[in-house]
C-alpha cells in the first residue's frame, strides 16, 4: 500500500510540473513570447496573452490593418486591436508626447528612428512603391512622371515632412522634374482622396493605396530605377502596459498569416 501510495504521489508531481512549464512560458518576458509567437505560422491563441492594444500605424495601411485586425483578433480570442491611422510623422509626435500605445508602426525607417529611445527594435513587415494615381480613365494621359510638370495639371502630393511626401520629392529631384501641386496633404491618404474626389487629375501615392482605390483611379506604373522603395517598420512601445502581447501582434505580422495579408494588398516582402 505504501508503494502504491508513493507512485501516485510521484505520478501527480510529475503531471503538475509538465503543466506548469507550457503556463510559465506564456507568462514570461517578451522575448519568450516572440519565440512562442514565431514557433507557428499564424501565432496560435495560446500563445499570445490577452490583450487590449492600440497600435499607431501610418496611414497607407489603413484598409490593410483593418483586414489583418480582423485575422488577428479572431485567431486569438480575448485581444482587442485598436487602430489609429495618421502620417508617420504625427505618430512618432504622439509617441514623444507620451500618448499611451502599444505598437508603432510607420512608413519609413527615418521616422521610427526618430523615437528608438520609446521603442524595441523595429522589424521592417513590409515595402511598397509609388505609382502616380489619376482620374478613372486616366483623362489627362498621365503616362510618366514628367508629366507631372505639366502647370495646366493639378497635381498634388504629400507634404515633405511626410514619408510619402519624402519619397516623391527624392524620385522627382533624382529625374530633375519640377512640379507645383496645387496642396501639399498630411498624408498620403488625403493625396488618394484629392485625386478620387476630382480635386486633382493626379497625385504620388503608394501602390497599395491606388490598389484599395481601383474602383475610382488608375494607377501609373514608374519604372524600377525611377522609383523609390517605403519600408514599414513595426515596433512595440517600451511604456506599453501590453508588453508580451504587444510584441506577439508585431511578430505575426511576419508570420506567413500576416504576410499573406500585406502582399494580397499590394505590398512587398520586407
Amino acid at each position: 500500500m505504501t508503494f502504491t501510495v508513493t507512485r501516485r504521489r510521484a505520478a501527480a508531481a510529475a503531471l503538475t510540473a509538465a503543466l506548469l512549464v507550457p503556463l510559465a512560458a506564456c507568462s514570461s518576458n517578451d522575448d519568450t513570447d516572440k519565440g512562442a509567437s514565431g514557433s507557428t505560422s499564424s501565432g496560435s491563441a495560446g500563445t499570445a496573452p490577452k490583450a487590449n492594444l492600440t497600435v499607431l500605424a501610418a496611414a497607407s495601411l489603413t484598409d490593410v490593418f483593418k483586414t489583418a485586425g480582423a485575422a488577428y483578433e479572431k485567431s486569438h480570442p480575448g485581444t482587442k486591436l485598436t487602430f489609429s491611422f495618421a502620417g508617420s510623422q504625427e505618430l512618432v509626435a504622439q509617441v514623444s508626447q507620451g500618448s499611451p500605445a502599444d505598437v508603432l508602426v510607420t512608413a519609413d525607417t527615418k521616422s521610427m528612428d526618430k523615437v528608438k529611445a520609446e521603442t524595441s527594435a523595429p522589424a521592417v513587415i513590409a515595402k511598397n512603391r509609388l505609382v502616380i494615381a489619376t482620374g478613372k480613365g486616366n483623362p489627362f494621359k498621365v503616362d510618366e512622371l514628367k508629366d507631372l510638370a505639366d502647370t495646366k495639371l493639378k497635381v498634388v502630393l504629400a507634404a515633405p515632412e511626410v514619408p510619402a511626401g519624402k519619397y516623391s520629392k527624392k524620385i522627382l529631384d533624382a529625374q530633375k522634374i519640377t512640379v507645383k501641386p496645387v496642396s501639399q496633404e498630411p498624408n498620403v491618404r488625403a493625396v488618394l482622396s484629392k485625386v478620387e474626389l476630382g480635386e486633382a487629375d493626379a497625385g504620388l501615392v503608394y501602390k497599395t493605396d491606388a490598389q484599395s482605390a481601383e474602383d475610382k483611379v488608375d494607377a501609373v506604373e514608374i519604372p524600377d530605377a525611377q522609383n523609390a522603395v517605403a519600408s514599414y517598420p513595426a515596433a512595440t512601445l517600451k511604456d506599453s502596459k501590453n508588453a508580451a502581447a504587444a510584441a506577439a501582434f508585431v511578430t505575426w505580422l511576419s508570420s506567413p498569416e500576416g504576410q499573406k495579408i500585406l502582399q494580397d494588398a499590394g505590398f512587398q516582402k520586407p
